[in-house]
């Protein structure tokens, strides 16, 4: 039902004329084919890069997947294509609307609904291999209520949303176009939903029921919705002497770290869970509020910044790739850890010196 809705907003925004009333270049047109083998190439690089990063930013430089499990060829596969399915189809149904931020970080939810409710069922399963005290606190019909919201947050921000920001840093003449074709589009939403349907029957044993996949459903496909309704700009812009980059980066490296002290710290005291849920998305708003108030609600703001502030939310999984390697208290196999924060912390210092020179 998902795929449908999105088929058919996508159609009307790009073959119609409707909300997006964005016009695509003539060799980048929904349905036409770049005929130029090079040329087809250089249409495609942003999307490989994508495609790529998403999932090495999401599962290995945070932690959840370490290079050992990472590149385990099963595993790679099925990541790639949720993450980085996930994160091109978001971006490109942003762009292909019209959209902006609002939307993009709305389709990020709904991923992080979709991988963790309907395709890994992290959502309802106590015993899911990560949850640890989030297993018991703040679950209640069924749900683990604390490790959604917050899984939910996460996936909007740093599985989709950044990568995303990252390879559009890197290919800025190619910022406000599509990357994909109509069939490009359908067909990785294909291979998206196949993995996703994949991941539901097989990877795991546990079967919730439908009176939780349902409503987690019809969540997803709201946010859906309300992406494609939001406009995209939703605050009015304010023209103001924005802080040094700095300030961005410390912005994103602190509430960051927040956001995980609340949510993995507040569980071990006597705090409600509902107080705890509170308080963390109480601290993401704080942030957003924040990020505008120097950024002139989004419009006043330079690459650098976008780009300090992402660097400052990875900035925490930089430092703390060296001690998930050396803990002991890990049961899985953490070696390599040390060399993906070195490779992370390189890649963000070259695009920083790329868009400055830019």
């Amino acid at each position: 039902m998902v795929e449908r809705l999105i088929f058919a907003i996508c159609w009307r925004a790009t073959v119609s004329g409707s909300p997006a009333g964005a016009s695509l270049p003539t060799n980048l047109e929904r349905g036409k084919a770049v005929s130029d083998p090079l040329e087809r190439m250089n249409t495609l690089l942003p999307v490989v890069v994508l495609f790529f990063l998403a999932p090495a930013i999401a599962e290995l430089l945070s932690g959840s997947s370490p290079p050992a499990e990472f590149f385990n060829p099963f595993a790679f596969v099925v990541l790639t294509a949720l993450y980085g399915g996930g994160a091109v189809i978001a971006r490109e149904l942003t762009v292909g609307w019209g959209k902006g931020w609002a939307s993009l970080f709305a389709l990020g939810a709904a991923f992080g609904i979709i991988e963790e409710g309907l395709m890994v069922k992290s959502f309802f399963d106590p015993n899911w291999v990560d949850l640890g005290i989030l297993g018991s606190y703040g679950r209640w019909a069924g749900v683990n209520w604390v490790w959604s919201v917050q899984l939910t947050i996460f996936h909007s921000a740093v599985s989709i949303a950044i990568p995303i920001l990252l390879t559009e840093l890197m290919f800025p003449a190619r910022h406000n176009e599509p990357w994909l074709g109509r069939r490009g589009l359908i067909g990785l939403l294909g291979i998206f939903w196949a993995d996703v349907a994949f991941g539901n029957m097989l990877l795991t044993a546990y079967r919730p029921s439908a009176a939780v996949l349902v409503p987690t459903a019809v969540v997803a496909l709201g946010l859906v919705i309300l992406a494609w309704c939001l406009p995209r700009q939703p605050f009015a812009a304010k023209d103001l002497a924005v802080p040094r980059s700095f300030w961005f980066w410390l912005t994103g490296f602190l509430g960051t770290l927040a956001f995980f002290l609340v949510f993995w710290v507040l569980p071990h005291t006597v705090l409600p869970p509902v107080l705890a849920i509170l308080i963390g998305v109480g601290e993401v708003g704080l942030v957003f509020c924040v990020v505008m108030k120097m950024s002139g609600n989004g419009a006043a703001w330079s690459e650098v910044h976008r780009l300090a502030l992402a660097a400052g939310g990875l900035s925490l999984f930089i430092l703390l790739a060296p001690i998930q390697e050396f803990d002991v208290t890990r049961v899985d196999n953490t070696a390599g850890m040390t060399v993906v924060g070195v490779a992370a912390l390189v890649l963000l210092l070259w695009l920083r010196r790329r868009v400055k020179k830019n």
